[in-house]
């Protein structure tokens, strides 16, 4: 009897895990101390970068990516991955072929090793770009095969879609699931018809907990002969984020695929984690419970929390209940379009303004116009002809979006001098002159640190911050030291 293959486990607590919980927050500094144990964990692959976390990076965070991803790079022996919105690549909008091969030039010069790339339409003409760049620059692709819930995603819609993938010489095909719509059954179906399609390309499954079932999907994606899935260590699994590397360890355990792990390399980066949650008060996952609901409006959990906290500051949290079931009736008007950025954004807003104003489709933004008129690319449904006549457009999907927008580079090259570096004219492509410039080198800030955590240290930094006391006395040595609140 053959031996089976191990389910390989891909790390997302670098990238998608903090990007769930804590609004994509992680600073380099917070990873260093975890990398080593990280490393010698024992994962196939290790994700480290992901649209959000490089857009919050350079808008909020203020850190250059550029300088994160080769650093993460240098401190794992693990091959690092990488993701992108194929022709969108960080951001919501569309970028010309040459903005995109820079971009997966660069990433395959900080050392990433694979390019997972996907489309937010599934139109994979959308990532013909990267997948070329990609093998261009000898990295290996994971295309992502993003999973959705109505009339038009049926076995034959997802079937077309691998083929597809398997066309454009992928290594490695992805099914994604960011909103953790997947069930058990519907996977038992699914997940071999996607098996036989890929002809032999090794499977990877992404999914989200958002709905509590993702743990029991992996089963079926073990049982159906995926190779690999994605997960988080366990503090910060579960809730909007992925599957504790511990749970799935154990199913694969149980179905015989279990992987070579270290788990005294895995209990130490959870606890180094649960131990940043508490002293930064950042949010630890929770398993979710099942939510019929959520397989109606099928927004994704971060954006759920974004939207409450947007209606009440509008005075509107009353109105909830109204604004997600319309999300449901517009992206049926529109389709059925995948909610993920950006269309999960642009739809709820849709649905925002059609409630607020009382009457459905009297204001449309430009996104969804573009939309509707295939700027992104193919859809998948027909829009409902009242919507495309109230948007006043007409339907043309026929070419490749990428064709359609001018290169860029030579116009950026001639503003800004041909002396800058690939990585500055990368950052100016995606970005205002404000943002673009000043960032900071978080590598250093990380070096300048350490790679482990100063005891001492960290307990002064936690009881400042920390009020929960009255007076506590510590001994080092021959130093004491006395703290009040």
């Amino acid at each position: 009897m053959a031996t089976k293959k191990p389910f390989e486990m891909i790390d997302v607590t670098l990238r998608d895990a903090h990007q769930c919980l804590w609004s994509t927050r992680m600073t380099t500094p917070h990873m260093y101390p975890a990398l080593a144990d990280i490393d010698q964990a024992g994962y196939g692959y290790i994700n480290i970068l992901g649209g959000a976390v490089f857009d919050v990076m350079v808008r909020f965070l203020r850190e250059d990516p550029w300088k994160r991803m080769r650093f993460l790079s240098e401190q794992l022996s693990t091959p690092t991955d990488a993701l992108t919105r194929g022709q969108s690549i960080y951001t919501f909008e569309l970028f010309p072929d040459d903005v995109v091969e820079l971009n997966v030039e660069l990433l395959a010069q900080s050392g990433i090793r694979v390019l997972t790339v996907y489309d937010a339409l599934n139109d994979n003409r959308n990532i013909e770009s990267s997948v070329k760049a990609g093998k261009k620059h000898g990295m290996l692709i994971n295309a992502m095969l993003t999973y959705a819930l109505s009339p038009v995603h049926d076995d034959a819609y997802f079937i077309a879609r691998t083929r597809e993938l398997v066309k454009l010489g992928a290594d490695f095909i992805s099914v994604k699931d960011p909103t953790g719509l997947l069930t058990p059954e519907r996977a038992a179906t699914l997940f071999p018809a996607v098996v036989s399609a890929a002809a032999g390309i090794p499977i990877k499954l992404h999914s989200h907990c958002q709905s509590g079932l993702a743990p029991l999907v992996y089963e079926e994606a073990i049982k159906a002969g995926f190779a690999y899935g994605y997960v988080a260590t366990d503090c910060l699994a579960n809730g909007a984020s992925l599957p504790s590397v511990l749970d799935v360890y154990a199913s694969a355990q149980k179905l015989g695929r279990a992987p070579k792990m270290n788990h005294s390399a895995l209990q130490k980066v959870d606890e180094y984690f649960d131990w940043i949650c508490a002293r930064d008060n950042f949010a630890r996952g929770e398993k979710a419970t099942y939510d019929p609901a959520l397989y109606e409006h099928q927004i994704p959990g971060g954006m759920i929390s974004n939207l409450r906290a947007q209606l009440a500051t509008m005075g509107i949290s009353h109105r909830e209940a109204e604004i997600l079931e319309e999300t449901a009736r517009v992206r049926e008007d529109l389709g059925y379009p995948i909610l993920v950025s950006p269309f999960a954004q642009y739809i709820v807003t849709q649905a925002v303004l059609n409630v607020m104003q009382g009457e459905r489709y009297k204001t449309i933004p430009d996104e969804i116009k573009l939309y509707l008129k295939g700027h992104y690319g193919r859809l998948a449904g027909k829009p409902s002809a009242k919507v495309m006549g109230r948007a006043n457009v007409d339907y043309d999907a026929s070419r490749r979006p990428g064709e359609l927008i001018e290169p860029a580079l030579p116009g950026l090259r001639k503003k800004w001098g041909r002396s800058i570096s690939k990585e500055q004219l990368s950052l100016h492509a995606f970005y205002p002159e404000h943002l673009a410039i000043g960032l900071r080198d978080g590598a250093q800030e990380a070096l300048k640190q350490g790679p482990a955590l100063q005891p001492f240290t960290e307990l002064v930094k936690y009881l400042v911050m920390k009020k929960e006391y009255r007076k506590i006395r510590t001994k080092l040595g021959g130093i004491e030291l006395s703290f009040s609140s």
